[in-house]
């Protein structure tokens, strides 16, 4: 884990050596060097280690992925893939970091709402309409310019007289 990361205290530890056929949850934070086969879910975070490999979904609070998943991964706070990972799977997170080398392949939602473009397109019109071209400006600005010359105008004849 790289000094930028906080300290995670890790409750389940998946060793090198092991193999796990099937769907797979936890509570806490977990970290797979061996080989899972199924869906792996985890209420903290999940470090998945340059020898961890997923064959499944993955779903945690936050993810560091240096080994292989192939599967959709679902972490809210953030995922990290750092140069040795290798993601085949959609990412669904709010802040994900990418090193350089790491592979990914398939699209990241970072949970941004792009707001719906009929409000977009009305919400632009509502606020041209309550703007002037700058025709009808240049119209009005004269039209006020002509009446104070003419309020200009008759009081000096009101002055003469």
């Amino acid at each position: 884990m790289s000094t930028r990361e906080k300290q995670v205290k890790i409750a389940t530890l998946i060793g090198r050596e092991t193999e796990l056929l099937g769907d797979f949850s936890a509570n806490g934070s977990v970290r797979i060097d061996g080989k899972v086969s199924g869906n792996v879910t985890v209420s903290g975070t999940l470090i998945v280690g340059a020898s961890g490999s997923i064959e499944g979904n993955v779903s945690a609070e936050a993810v560091v992925i240096g080994g292989e998943v192939i599967g959709d991964v679902t972490a809210p706070a953030k995922t990290e893939l750092t140069a040795t990972a290798k993601v085949l799977g959609d990412i669904v997170t709010n802040t994900i970091v990418i090193d350089e080398n790491a592979i990914f392949q398939g699209k990241c939602d970072m949970n941004q709402t792009e707001p719906d473009k009929r409000n977009r397109v009305k919400n632009s019109k509502a606020l041209r309409s309550g703007r002037k071209t700058a025709k009808a400006a240049i119209a009005e600005a004269l039209k006020e310019v002509e009446e104070a010359a003419k309020l200009d105008e008759s009081s000096e004849e009101n002055k003469d007289e």
